[in-house]
């Protein structure tokens, strides 16, 4: 059974996106960016504000779809800039410190907008 939830935004329904997918136990989470339901940046350039930002907003997608933060095991995250990934990891550790995921941070050369630095994606499985 599959179950889609989106948020709506212009974003995911422009191209035909879903912000959370979950099949039987499984739990796919789009890339997400601090990006707010009417479409305003978050905390532009900065990224430790926009990871927070970006997880509370897949935290919702979770919840959405009957998970949680404990049910994810693997994040993937694309940072424009190398050099600031103990910004991200203060914001990972704040929300995966019991949970302990596969992670993976790469950087790229730039996101959809220059004011967004850092987008993540997140796999979760629901356990019996």
């Amino acid at each position: 059974m599959r179950t889609n939830f989106s948020t709506n935004t212009n974003w995911e329904v422009s191209t035909a996106y879903s912000r959370a997918v979950k099949v039987g136990n499984q739990i796919f989470v789009a890339g997400t960016t601090a990006v707010d339901e009417q479409g305003n940046i978050i905390a532009p350039k900065e990224v430790l504000a926009q990871s927070v930002f970006i997880f509370e907003k897949i935290g919702k997608a979770l919840h959405a779809v009957g998970s949680s933060f404990k049910d994810v095991v693997r994040t993937r995250a694309f940072i424009t800039d190398i050099s600031q990934f103990e910004a991200f990891s203060k914001a990972h550790h704040q929300f995966f410190e019991k949970v302990l995921p596969a992670c993976t941070l790469v950087e790229v050369s730039a996101l959809i907008h220059l004011d967004l630095v850092i987008e993540i994606e997140v796999d979760a499985i629901i356990s019996n």
